[in-house]
């Protein structure tokens, strides 16, 4: 069942939020209670609560930057006044609340933005000292260690909790490449079975439209029947390219080496088949792709006199002569059947050699055949 991501991810936040509000305000609510002297002391720490509040809300939706920068100056503006105006060292909290949920929003170099917060905190706490103190070592901790060090606490546990959420963004990226990649696998393979298919039955339909041709005026009745033939193969076309496209072609070895046999004989290419055992169900249908693939290789590329075809329990062979001299062609096709072969556990050999050209595709349990076994 696919996940909504960012309906996920909105859910995590508010848990989030949740547990933080479970803190945030029950602590705040302790501070303005039992630190506030008076009624002014108490609305500046309400101050800086609220301050705390709306921010962490507003972090739950992922609307912090809305509001992060009067959220920054009410509570900064409540930590100066702690510090300056009603001597309150816990004046802080809402700064340090507010803090720690923007700094990790902060995209590219954070460590800026982190040092200047911890210098303004701790410049504000260490300004008491432009006047006498009482008790220097206990002001200093109060004022500056103890507020510096829980804003930088506070921000590296959020830098962490950001960090889960980059996580779960690079995972879902990562899901939507993955489903992007088998969506184009399934497209490659799609076309090439739509190659196996209509690109075969152009090439043997253009072959037996030459030869009606010629035979129309000397053997009308053998033109009738190549025509017969063609439309036949079109009309089993149709048949297996709405197969392909409901997922339902399946190709038969056997009728497919007859297929091939006729359309060599009918070219006049002598042809040769051998079976020396029968070959596994299970690679049938890829090695019909093999034969297939190359018999319209043979009938495109080269001016073939012969071609001989070797079944056994392991593969298909064949080979022909009347290669070109010229650079071999690109063949396109047995590239990408040597990529489903490979997939299967098997190998896909293409060789050229002395006019003669060698396909074998075999699986494990025996080694490709070779050309002196061929010959």
């Amino acid at each position: 069942m696919p996940v909504d991501v960012e309906a996920a991810r909105g859910r995590l936040r508010r848990l989030n939020a949740v547990s933080q509000l479970a803190v945030l305000l029950p602590v705040g609510t302790f501070l303005v209670v039992f630190d506030a002297g008076t009624w002014q002391e108490a609305a500046v720490l309400i101050a800086g609560v609220a301050a705390a509040l709306v921010a962490a809300v507003r972090w739950s939706t992922g609307g912090l930057s809305r509001v992060v920068v009067p959220c920054l100056a009410v509570s900064g503006a409540v930590w100066m006044i702690g510090a300056w105006a009603t001597s309150n060292p816990t004046a802080f909290y809402g700064i340090s609340v507010v803090g720690s949920l923007a700094l990790p929003q902060v995209r590219g170099r954070r460590a800026v933005p982190t040092l200047a917060l911890l210098a303004f905190v701790g410049a504000v706490g260490a300004a008491r000292f432009l006047a006498p103190q009482d008790d220097v070592p206990r002001a200093l901790l109060q004022y500056v260690a103890v507020p510096v060090g829980v804003i930088a606490f506070s921000a590296a546990m959020m830098y962490v909790n950001q960090l889960f959420y980059d996580l779960v963004d690079a995972l879902e990226e990562s899901r939507e490449r993955g489903a992007d990649l088998a969506v184009a696998r399934e497209r490659v393979r799609f076309a090439g079975d739509l190659h196996d298919i209509q690109g075969h039955t152009l090439h043997v339909v253009k072959l037996k439209t030459l030869l009606a041709r010629k035979l129309v005026h000397t053997d009308p009745d053998r033109a009738a029947e190549e025509l017969d033939e063609i439309h036949t193969l079109v009309g089993d076309t149709i048949t297996q390219t709405k197969e392909l496209a409901y997922a339902q072609r399946r190709l038969n070895l056997s009728a497919e080496l007859e297929n091939a046999k006729n359309l060599f004989e009918a070219a006049g290419i002598r042809v040769h088949v051998e079976r020396e055992d029968e070959v596994d169900d299970r690679a049938g249908e890829l090695l019909g792709q093999v034969l297939r693939e190359t018999t319209t290789n043979i009938l495109r590329h080269a001016q073939t006199r012969e071609v001989r075809i070797t079944l056994s329990a392991a593969g298909i062979t064949i080979v022909n002569d009347g290669v070109r001299d010229a650079a071999p062609p690109e063949l396109r096709g047995l590239a990408t059947l040597r990529d489903r072969v490979a997939d299967s556990g098997g190998e896909l050999t293409v060789e050229r050699r002395d006019g003669r050209f060698l396909t074998a595709a075999t699986f494990p349990g025996a080694a490709p055949r070779t050309w002196k076994e061929t010959r």
